[in-house]
């Protein structure tokens, strides 16, 4: 497996691991702007959640800049985008 260097912390990031523009600060202010607060009932899709935190992930397949919301739903802990879900 091939890896690249991420930016100036010496890690190694798996060769195609996701970066989204802009930073995880940005997307979760957005997200709290747009009502998804710690708390907040929610709906991905058919399946209803609470938003129990926010990704700050700078590197991997889930980055906090595009999945800054983290649900627990009955079927277990997710990462989502504010597009992904909806308020209760």
């Amino acid at each position: 497996m091939s890896a690249e260097k991420s930016s100036g912390h010496g890690r190694e990031r798996p060769a195609g691991a996701r970066r989204a523009p802009g930073s995880p600060d940005a997307a979760i202010q957005n997200a709290i702007r747009r009502g998804y607060v710690i708390g907040r009932e929610v709906m991905i899709g058919k399946i209803p959640g609470i938003v129990v935190g926010y990704n700050i992930g700078a590197f991997g397949r889930y980055v906090g800049a595009a999945y800054p919301l983290v649900v627990r739903t009955a079927l277990g802990v997710t990462k989502c985008a504010p597009d992904e879900a909806r308020l209760i």
